[in-house]
């Protein structure tokens, strides 16, 4: 196999990069994995390929190690907390040039520069969904029971609203009761917002919302719902859950949606605005 079927894996938080890396295997990949000190699950060591730890803030260290391991593609997986950007993880000389060339400090331009330093150095970064491609679904029903007149007037409602804070990158995520919005997602994350919309509607019936951006890059940010969502809209008292077919990661799929019916909760993907992606 050559240098350039090799592919990092860059992995943040959750289970979406322990997915990536066990069907990049199981599908005979090439990978190596650089995991993120302050957010990467320990269980990736446990999968099979070389991992080498790193913090948020050694850009530099990254870049040498990529090119130690002599990769030519990336996969950036999992997320990393918005508000790691407030922590007081020290950026090595690299990252702290990239974060001052920056107008803006929002997920796009961050994980953007992250990128382009990346593609700087003459690796490709690939779609992050290029090994779990069966986690995408396709428009319709997921779960066993529809949406409901009242909950598909919320979504409805909710799709318009989520899709406008998409494209001012705050977040993809909102929470409807009744065509208004309770909680709409910034940097604390979908659980967190539901969470909080739990605890402002007062035991109101709540539909959450969630969309791709308007012009979503799949190489990263892509969005992503599982079990956790599901047991976090029991506890709030959601009972619908909208998102984009397509470009919509279904984490665990089959335990998320059987939760789902289990908890009496409608699931359906909807074509993305304008058919995208």
């Amino acid at each position: 196999m050559t240098s350039a079927d090799r592919y990092a894996l860059i992995a943040g938080n959750g289970q979406f990069p322990l997915l990536v890396l066990e069907s990049a295997l199981k599908q005979g990949a090439d990978m190596v994995v650089l995991a993120i000190r302050e957010e990467t699950w320990p269980e990736i060591e446990k999968l099979g390929a070389r991992v080498h730890w790193v913090s948020l803030g050694e850009l530099q260290k990254a870049l040498g190690l990529l090119k130690q391991e002599a990769v030519r593609k990336v996969v950036l997986a999992g997320q990393v907390k918005h508000a790691q950007i407030f922590s007081d993880i020290p950026p090595d000389p690299v990252l702290k040039q990239l974060l001052a060339l920056m107008p803006q400090k929002n997920t796009d331009q961050l994980i953007g520069a992250i990128a382009r330093a990346l593609e700087a150095v003459g690796l490709e970064v690939v779609d992050s969904t290029t090994f779990v491609r069966a986690l995408l679904p396709e428009p319709g029903l997921l779960t066993a029971r529809a949406p409901d007149a009242e909950e598909a007037a919320d979504i409805e409602y909710g799709r318009g609203i989520a899709r406008e804070i998409a494209r001012l990158d705050l977040g993809q995520t909102v929470v409807v009761s009744q065509r208004a919005c309770v909680a709409i997602e910034a940097m604390e994350g979908t659980d967190e917002a539901i969470e909080r919309a739990g605890r402002i509607a007062g035991g109101q019936p709540l539909v959450v919302v969630k969309v791709s951006k308007p012009e979503q890059d799949m190489r990263f940010d892509v969005p992503v719902v599982g079990v956790p969502t599901i047991e976090g809209m029991k506890r709030a008292g959601a009972t619908a859950l909208a998102l984009d077919a397509r470009c919509t990661l279904l984490i665990d799929r089959g335990a998320m949606l059987a939760a789902a019916d289990a908890a009496g909760i409608a699931v359906q993907a909807f074509e993305p605005e304008a058919g995208k992606p």
